[in-house]
């Protein structure tokens, strides 16, 4: 914890844990969907033989965006995931770069926050 901060209660853990677990099934569900939207999309479209140039082209972009948001749902499972085994460990709430503490309020606002607010800058001005 940061200085002036108060410790992580078992409700706070708990209640922080079911978010995580719940937005994990949420984003698995999701995936799901849109792997079956992509099969069916593939299915339909088939070899393309007499769509315009238009249709494919919307076809393509609109494969492409759900590939798109499905690694991005992809993405936020490992790092949902990647927080409960911190929470595990006993490590959640540590920078990872630093070992310093994140900091109760950014893990409050962004539970899979792994770098405390100076590593990050640092991450991102690179």
């Amino acid at each position: 914890m940061r200085e002036g901060e108060s410790p992580w209660s078992a409700a706070e853990v708990a209640e922080l844990r079911g978010e995580l677990e719940g937005e994990i099934e949420r984003l698995r569900a999701e995936v799901a969907e849109a792997e079956q939207d992509l099969f069916e999309r593939g299915r339909a479209f088939g070899d393309g033989a007499g769509d315009d140039q238009a249709d494919a082209g919307s076809a393509t972009w609109e494969r492409e965006h759900e590939l798109s948001v499905t690694n991005n749902a992809r993405d936020l499972i490992d790092q949902n995931t990647h927080a409960l085994d911190r929470i595990e460990q006993g490590t959640y709430g540590d920078c990872e770069s630093c070992g310093t503490p994140i900091g109760k309020m950014r893990l409050q606002a962004f539970p899979r926050a792994t770098l405390c607010m100076t590593c990050k800058q640092k991450q991102e001005r690179r």
